[in-house]
């Protein structure tokens, strides 16, 4: 079969231009630009690269960005301190503590801290409550949008979430389910899934945030199926120059000929993270979701 590649970075980059044209507009009418802050702890290298991106696409989309970092001693009173700081801070509009944090550090504290109203990251309880406007999660938001922008069809569909963490596969299940997101017949499997295999070749779409590199094979799909890659995971490459390259959860080469759209990685879901992110700090500077 045929397959389509459904390209998130050109994806991204094309919202991304959309919502600099919006700023330009805010900003020539007097208004003033949003602000986005990201708190890193540490020096884990993904979370800096991840970091660095968001920074990058602030730039691109014309938004003013502020980077505060901590070392790995700091102390969980400090961080919380700096989570209530930019909660008061009326020229924030949005920010993030950026996970994981140090062990030391209790992440559902300081996510039960952030100002929900400015809880871009969609972390929050009251933002994962699906069904109500507001700041949807960043990845299943990338995956929701890369659905519609390639017209693929969730209404009725059943839809296999792989994955059931707090950040991507419960928060995506729920979604799929909603009449006004995916209005979708809805199965999270996990690795203790005894009829994960089954349930997958039932499928007609594939989500697949499960962790694990190239879980996903042939026979496990069915033809005509739509599959979302969402796995990030490093592994030994000696043919790159880093010595490792991005994996997904998905087994492309095997699985894409049976596929009608699949996502690569990298240049699928990963864009579109960061793109929803600039999506959700502009409908905050706008008071779209919480006045």
């Amino acid at each position: 079969m045929s397959y389509q590649l459904i390209d998130g970075k050109a994806t991204a980059a094309a919202i991304k231009e959309q919502i600099a044209q919006e700023v330009q507009g805010i900003v020539a009418e007097g208004g003033r630009r949003p602000h986005l802050v990201a708190v890193l702890v540490g020096h884990d290298g993904g979370s800096e690269t991840y970091v660095k991106n968001k920074v990058i696409a602030c730039e691109q989309c014309g938004f003013r960005s502020t980077l505060i970092r901590y070392e790995d001693d700091v102390t969980e009173e400090e961080l919380l301190a700096c989570v209530n700081r930019l909660n008061n801070d009326e020229t924030v509009d949005g920010f993030i503590v950026q996970l994981p944090l140090p062990k030391h550090i209790d992440e559902q504290r300081v996510t039960m801290a952030i100002d929900y109203k400015k809880d871009v990251d969609g972390f929050h309880p009251i933002n994962v409550a699906i069904g109500l406007p507001c700041f949807i999660s960043a990845t299943p938001l990338g995956i929701l949008t890369l659905l519609r922008h390639y017209n693929i069809e969730t209404s009725g569909k059943k839809c296999v979430v792989l994955g059931r963490s707090n950040i991507v596969g419960k928060p995506m299940a729920q979604l799929m389910m909603q009449k006004q997101y995916g209005d979708s017949t809805v199965t999270v499997c996990h690795s203790h899934s005894k009829t994960l295999k089954q349930e997958c070749r039932e499928a007609d779409i594939i989500i697949a945030a499960i962790g694990h590199p190239d879980f996903v094979t042939a026979d496990m799909v069915k033809e005509g199926a739509v599959i979302i890659d969402v796995g990030t995971t490093r592994v030994e490459d000696a043919t790159r120059k880093s010595g490792w390259r991005l994996n997904g959860d998905v087994k492309f080469d095997e699985v894409a000929p049976k596929c009608s759209f699949i996502t690569p990685v990298p240049g699928g879901v990963g864009p579109m993270t960061i793109c929803s992110l600039m999506k959700n700090t502009l409908a905050a500077a706008r008071h779209e979701f919480y006045k």
